[in-house]
């Protein structure tokens, strides 16, 4: 019986509403690990940890696994296991509060590892990147198309990729096919790994950034001074002249750096 259907086999059928996805291929999860690069002294959250088969490889490492599961009988699974060092919390991740994190890492620094659900990915991220008790780094499994976008730069820059960006570093460490994973997802899958989370970065407020950030890229086909109006379109001409751009530069092409000169430069107007 080879690996899917061993997996078939343990689970039952998965369940499609949660949008899981099983990983079943050994050597993603040890490359997995290897990414990782698990301290002794690291303080883990996993989210969705489906059967465990990457949580006790955590446990064996880390000093500290909370492990985050919404599917009752995935978490009678985990119970069986009795892992050591390994805390098990029954919920849905994005109505799990600091407070709840904190006190099972004792206000330590955390890392997140997390096989998302691809329909939560965004929402996840804005709740982890900006939350007071943020992670120190994170390392997720995303839809390949999702993670190229987060890292994207210059001239190909989206609302997702500045948020990331504005709070952290990105980098794809490496593809997963299709093939690994039982059910077999429509799409291609890769590892991201999210580090140096800082809300400090810059030198402006994330409410203020983000505010003009969404009405540049409101509207896609407008360019910028169309989009940002409200701040008089004569004085967004003339601070992205200034910024080295043409005055009908659109959203995409500005480096996350020059949203950031951009949006201080309209607030001080």
């Amino acid at each position: 019986m080879n690996e899917r259907n061993n997996e078939k086999k343990k689970t039952g059928k998965p369940k499609k509403y949660l949008g899981q996805n099983f990983l079943v291929d050994k050597n993603i999860l040890q490359k997995i690990i290897q990414v990782a690069d698990i301290k002794k002294s690291d303080m883990i959250l996993e989210v969705g940890p489906g059967r465990g088969v990457l949580t006790a490889e955590l446990c064996g490492r880390a000093q500290c696994v909370l492990a985050v599961e919404k599917d009752k009988d995935l978490i009678q699974s985990l119970e069986d296991q009795k892992l050591p060092k390994l805390q098990i919390l029954a919920a849905d991740i994005m109505k799990v509060d600091d407070r709840t994190i904190r006190a099972a890492f004792k206000g330590k620094s955390y890392r997140v590892i997390a096989n998302l659900p691809y329909n939560i990915t965004s929402q996840f991220l804005k709740v982890f990147l900006e939350r007071e008790y943020a992670p120190s780094e994170m390392l997720l499994m995303l839809q390949k198309e999702v993670a190229e976008r987060i890292c994207r730069k210059n001239g190909e820059n989206s609302v997702l990729s500045l948020a990331v960006q504005f709070f952290a570093e990105p980098k794809i460490r490496f593809l997963v096919k299709k093939n690994s994973f039982f059910p077999r997802p429509k799409v291609e899958s890769a590892i991201i790994e999210i580090k140096n989370i800082r809300k400090d970065k810059f030198k402006v407020e994330a409410e203020k950034f983000f505010e003009v950030v969404k009405l540049g890229f409101g509207q896609k086909r407008k360019q910028l001074k169309n989009n940002l109006k409200k701040f008089g379109e004569e004085v967004v001409q003339k601070v992205l002249i200034e910024m080295g751009y043409k005055s009908n530069a659109r959203a995409e092409e500005l480096s996350l750096v020059d949203w950031v000169n951009l949006v201080q430069r309209l607030n001080d107007n």
